[in-house]
Protein backbone atom coordinates (compact mmCIF):
# COMPACT_ATOMS: atom_id res chain seq x y z
CA UNK A 1 0.00 0.00 0.00
CA UNK A 2 3.04 2.28 0.90
CA UNK A 3 4.38 1.69 -2.60
CA UNK A 4 1.29 2.40 -4.37
CA UNK A 5 0.86 5.87 -2.51
CA UNK A 6 4.20 6.54 -3.02
CA UNK A 7 3.19 6.02 -7.00
CA UNK A 8 0.11 7.99 -6.78
CA UNK A 9 2.27 10.94 -5.30
CA UNK A 10 5.29 10.75 -7.74
CA UNK A 11 2.69 10.65 -10.48
CA UNK A 12 0.66 13.27 -8.77
CA UNK A 13 -2.20 11.44 -8.89
CA UNK A 14 -4.62 12.86 -6.11
CA UNK A 15 -7.80 10.81 -5.80
CA UNK A 16 -9.82 13.48 -3.60
CA UNK A 17 -13.23 15.34 -4.70
CA UNK A 18 -11.10 18.85 -4.83
CA UNK A 19 -9.04 17.42 -7.55
CA UNK A 20 -11.88 16.20 -9.43
CA UNK A 21 -15.23 17.89 -8.45
CA UNK A 22 -13.81 21.71 -8.05
CA UNK A 23 -10.77 21.97 -9.85
CA UNK A 24 -11.63 19.53 -12.76
CA UNK A 25 -15.18 20.89 -12.83
CA UNK A 26 -14.13 24.31 -12.97
CA UNK A 27 -11.59 23.91 -15.73
CA UNK A 28 -13.94 21.91 -17.43
CA UNK A 29 -16.60 24.93 -17.64
CA UNK A 30 -14.05 27.38 -18.77
CA UNK A 31 -13.03 25.09 -21.90
CA UNK A 32 -17.07 25.08 -22.90
CA UNK A 33 -16.63 28.88 -22.31
CA UNK A 34 -14.10 29.13 -24.67
CA UNK A 35 -15.63 26.38 -27.08
CA UNK A 36 -19.09 26.21 -27.16
CA UNK A 37 -20.34 29.68 -25.67
CA UNK A 38 -18.00 31.67 -27.28
CA UNK A 39 -19.12 30.00 -30.60
CA UNK A 40 -22.66 31.22 -30.16
CA UNK A 41 -21.97 34.18 -28.87
CA UNK A 42 -19.85 34.36 -32.20
CA UNK A 43 -23.07 33.40 -33.79
CA UNK A 44 -25.21 35.09 -32.19
CA UNK A 45 -23.44 38.68 -32.63
CA UNK A 46 -22.68 37.34 -36.79
CA UNK A 47 -26.95 37.32 -37.04
CA UNK A 48 -28.25 40.09 -35.03
CA UNK A 49 -25.50 42.72 -36.74
CA UNK A 50 -25.91 40.74 -40.27
CA UNK A 51 -21.79 40.44 -40.57
CA UNK A 52 -21.28 38.10 -43.87
CA UNK A 53 -18.18 36.75 -42.60
CA UNK A 54 -19.75 35.52 -39.40
CA UNK A 55 -22.76 34.27 -40.87
CA UNK A 56 -21.60 31.99 -44.43
CA UNK A 57 -20.28 29.00 -43.99
CA UNK A 58 -15.93 29.08 -43.93
CA UNK A 59 -15.25 25.55 -43.86
CA UNK A 60 -17.24 22.53 -45.02
CA UNK A 61 -16.42 19.00 -42.94
CA UNK A 62 -17.68 15.60 -44.23
CA UNK A 63 -20.72 17.56 -46.05
CA UNK A 64 -21.15 19.85 -43.25
CA UNK A 65 -21.03 23.18 -43.30
CA UNK A 66 -19.34 25.34 -40.30
CA UNK A 67 -19.47 29.15 -39.59
CA UNK A 68 -16.59 30.52 -37.55
CA UNK A 69 -18.97 29.84 -34.39
CA UNK A 70 -19.54 26.76 -35.29
CA UNK A 71 -16.15 25.90 -36.00
CA UNK A 72 -15.70 26.91 -31.95
CA UNK A 73 -18.72 24.93 -31.04
CA UNK A 74 -18.05 21.88 -32.44
CA UNK A 75 -14.30 21.72 -30.61
CA UNK A 76 -16.22 21.69 -27.31
CA UNK A 77 -15.40 18.01 -26.25
CA UNK A 78 -11.62 18.35 -26.79
CA UNK A 79 -11.78 21.60 -24.88
CA UNK A 80 -13.23 20.93 -22.45
CA UNK A 81 -11.32 17.86 -21.92
CA UNK A 82 -7.65 19.52 -22.39
CA UNK A 83 -9.14 21.57 -19.58
CA UNK A 84 -9.59 19.29 -17.13
CA UNK A 85 -5.99 17.94 -18.57
CA UNK A 86 -4.95 21.82 -17.52
CA UNK A 87 -6.10 21.31 -14.51
CA UNK A 88 -5.04 17.96 -13.11
CA UNK A 89 -1.28 19.20 -14.38
CA UNK A 90 -1.13 16.17 -17.01
CA UNK A 91 2.43 15.55 -18.92
CA UNK A 92 2.37 17.36 -22.46
CA UNK A 93 1.96 14.06 -24.36
CA UNK A 94 -1.05 13.15 -22.05
CA UNK A 95 -3.05 16.16 -22.02
CA UNK A 96 -2.38 16.34 -25.61
CA UNK A 97 -4.18 12.98 -26.47
CA UNK A 98 -7.14 13.99 -24.22
CA UNK A 99 -8.38 15.95 -27.68
CA UNK A 100 -9.87 12.59 -29.14
CA UNK A 101 -11.14 11.75 -25.21
CA UNK A 102 -13.01 14.93 -24.88
CA UNK A 103 -14.41 14.66 -28.51
CA UNK A 104 -15.56 10.94 -28.55
CA UNK A 105 -16.90 11.44 -25.17
CA UNK A 106 -19.09 14.70 -25.94
CA UNK A 107 -19.87 12.95 -29.41
CA UNK A 108 -21.46 9.69 -27.68
CA UNK A 109 -22.45 11.92 -25.17
CA UNK A 110 -25.50 13.36 -25.89
CA UNK A 111 -27.00 15.81 -23.59
CA UNK A 112 -24.97 14.56 -21.25
CA UNK A 113 -22.14 15.06 -23.45
CA UNK A 114 -20.22 17.50 -20.81
CA UNK A 115 -20.68 15.41 -18.05
CA UNK A 116 -19.45 12.29 -19.96
CA UNK A 117 -16.59 14.54 -20.60
CA UNK A 118 -16.01 15.11 -16.79
CA UNK A 119 -15.97 11.45 -16.26
CA UNK A 120 -14.12 10.40 -19.01
CA UNK A 121 -11.36 13.33 -19.18
CA UNK A 122 -10.43 12.45 -15.93
CA UNK A 123 -10.10 9.14 -15.51
CA UNK A 124 -8.31 9.16 -18.73
CA UNK A 125 -5.66 11.78 -17.62
CA UNK A 126 -5.24 9.65 -14.69
CA UNK A 127 -4.29 6.62 -16.37
CA UNK A 128 -2.43 8.73 -18.96
CA UNK A 129 -0.23 9.73 -15.99
CA UNK A 130 0.51 6.41 -14.11
CA UNK A 131 2.01 5.49 -17.72
CA UNK A 132 3.93 8.29 -18.41
CA UNK A 133 7.64 8.67 -18.83
CA UNK A 134 7.73 4.77 -17.40
CA UNK A 135 8.72 2.68 -20.88
CA UNK A 136 11.30 3.63 -23.33
CA UNK A 137 8.59 4.32 -25.66
CA UNK A 138 6.82 6.86 -24.06
CA UNK A 139 5.84 8.74 -26.78
CA UNK A 140 3.77 5.90 -28.30
CA UNK A 141 2.91 4.30 -24.96
CA UNK A 142 1.42 7.24 -23.23
CA UNK A 143 -0.63 8.41 -26.15
CA UNK A 144 -2.13 5.05 -27.13
CA UNK A 145 -3.04 4.37 -23.27
CA UNK A 146 -4.62 7.90 -23.08
CA UNK A 147 -6.73 7.80 -26.27
CA UNK A 148 -7.81 4.41 -26.25
CA UNK A 149 -8.69 4.28 -22.77
CA UNK A 150 -11.05 7.79 -23.52
CA UNK A 151 -12.11 6.07 -26.67
CA UNK A 152 -13.25 2.50 -24.90
CA UNK A 153 -14.80 4.87 -21.87
CA UNK A 154 -16.57 6.87 -24.63
CA UNK A 155 -18.38 3.52 -26.23
CA UNK A 156 -19.15 2.29 -22.29
CA UNK A 157 -20.77 4.84 -20.84
CA UNK A 158 -20.92 8.15 -22.67
CA UNK A 159 -24.07 6.88 -24.34
CA UNK A 160 -25.76 5.87 -20.45
CA UNK A 161 -24.79 9.16 -19.45
CA UNK A 162 -26.94 10.69 -21.93
CA UNK A 163 -29.84 9.01 -21.43
CA UNK A 164 -29.50 10.25 -17.33
CA UNK A 165 -29.36 14.00 -18.15
CA UNK A 166 -32.31 13.43 -20.47
CA UNK A 167 -34.02 12.70 -17.13
CA UNK A 168 -33.84 16.30 -16.32
CA UNK A 169 -35.74 17.20 -19.69
CA UNK A 170 -38.69 14.25 -18.70
CA UNK A 171 -38.95 16.43 -14.75
CA UNK A 172 -39.34 19.46 -17.00
CA UNK A 173 -41.78 17.69 -19.14
CA UNK A 174 -43.78 16.79 -16.54
CA UNK A 175 -43.86 20.09 -15.07
CA UNK A 176 -45.48 21.75 -18.19
CA UNK A 177 -48.54 19.33 -17.35
CA UNK A 178 -49.52 21.37 -13.97
CA UNK A 179 -51.29 24.40 -14.19
CA UNK A 180 -49.80 27.46 -15.15
CA UNK A 181 -48.35 28.90 -12.24
CA UNK A 182 -47.00 26.08 -10.64
CA UNK A 183 -45.77 25.07 -14.35
CA UNK A 184 -43.84 28.03 -14.85
CA UNK A 185 -41.85 28.16 -11.52
CA UNK A 186 -41.21 24.71 -11.97
CA UNK A 187 -39.61 24.62 -15.76
CA UNK A 188 -37.86 28.27 -14.91
CA UNK A 189 -36.07 26.44 -11.92
CA UNK A 190 -35.41 23.03 -13.77
CA UNK A 191 -33.85 24.71 -16.83
CA UNK A 192 -31.66 26.77 -14.37
CA UNK A 193 -30.49 24.20 -12.35
CA UNK A 194 -29.76 22.11 -16.11
CA UNK A 195 -28.03 25.53 -17.40
CA UNK A 196 -25.62 24.93 -14.54
CA UNK A 197 -24.96 21.57 -14.18
CA UNK A 198 -22.53 19.60 -16.50
CA UNK A 199 -25.22 18.44 -19.14
CA UNK A 200 -26.57 20.04 -22.03
CA UNK A 201 -29.20 22.15 -21.45
CA UNK A 202 -29.74 23.01 -24.98
CA UNK A 203 -29.89 19.61 -25.84
CA UNK A 204 -32.51 18.70 -23.54
CA UNK A 205 -34.78 22.00 -24.37
CA UNK A 206 -33.99 21.28 -28.62
CA UNK A 207 -35.33 17.31 -27.64
CA UNK A 208 -38.27 18.46 -26.03
CA UNK A 209 -39.33 21.10 -28.33
CA UNK A 210 -40.44 23.80 -25.45
CA UNK A 211 -42.96 26.57 -26.83
CA UNK A 212 -45.33 28.73 -25.81
CA UNK A 213 -46.18 29.45 -21.89
CA UNK A 214 -43.38 26.55 -21.12
CA UNK A 215 -40.57 27.84 -23.49
CA UNK A 216 -41.30 31.10 -22.09
CA UNK A 217 -41.13 29.87 -18.39
CA UNK A 218 -37.96 28.27 -20.02
CA UNK A 219 -36.00 31.39 -21.00
CA UNK A 220 -37.10 33.42 -17.57
CA UNK A 221 -35.26 30.61 -15.62
CA UNK A 222 -31.81 30.85 -17.58
CA UNK A 223 -31.98 34.05 -17.64
CA UNK A 224 -32.64 34.40 -14.10
CA UNK A 225 -29.80 31.75 -13.64
CA UNK A 226 -27.19 33.65 -15.41
CA UNK A 227 -27.88 37.06 -14.35
CA UNK A 228 -28.44 36.12 -10.71
CA UNK A 229 -24.71 34.57 -10.54
CA UNK A 230 -23.00 37.11 -12.59
CA UNK A 231 -24.75 39.64 -10.05
CA UNK A 232 -24.01 37.62 -6.96
CA UNK A 233 -20.69 37.51 -7.71
CA UNK A 234 -19.43 40.71 -8.95
CA UNK A 235 -18.00 41.51 -5.98
CA UNK A 236 -15.59 38.71 -6.01
CA UNK A 237 -15.18 38.14 -10.18
CA UNK A 238 -15.84 42.05 -11.12
CA UNK A 239 -16.29 42.91 -14.85
CA UNK A 240 -14.94 39.44 -16.17
CA UNK A 241 -17.16 37.13 -14.30
CA UNK A 242 -19.81 39.47 -14.60
CA UNK A 243 -19.68 39.27 -18.53
CA UNK A 244 -18.62 35.70 -18.44
CA UNK A 245 -22.02 34.44 -16.58
CA UNK A 246 -24.56 37.06 -17.63
CA UNK A 247 -23.90 35.87 -21.28
CA UNK A 248 -21.84 33.09 -21.11
CA UNK A 249 -22.76 30.22 -18.99
CA UNK A 250 -23.55 29.63 -15.29
CA UNK A 251 -21.59 26.67 -15.45
CA UNK A 252 -18.07 28.60 -14.56
CA UNK A 253 -19.66 28.68 -10.76
CA UNK A 254 -20.39 24.84 -10.44
CA UNK A 255 -16.62 24.41 -8.92
CA UNK A 256 -18.27 27.17 -5.78
CA UNK A 257 -20.77 25.46 -5.91
CA UNK A 258 -19.49 22.26 -4.82
CA UNK A 259 -17.30 23.68 -2.13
Amino acid sequence: MEKFKSFLKRKDIEISAKRYLIDALGAMAQGLFCSLLIGTIINTFGTQFKIPFLTSPVAVIGGTEYTAGGIASAMSGPAMSIAIGYALKCPPLVLFSLTAAGFAANALGGAGGPLAVLFIAVISAELGKAVSKETRIDILVTPLVTVMAGILLSWLIAPPLGKAAMSVGSLIMWATELQPLLMGILVAVLTGMALTLPISSAAICAALGLTGLAGGAAVAGCCAQMVGFAVMSFKENKWGGLVSQGIGTSMLQMGNIIK
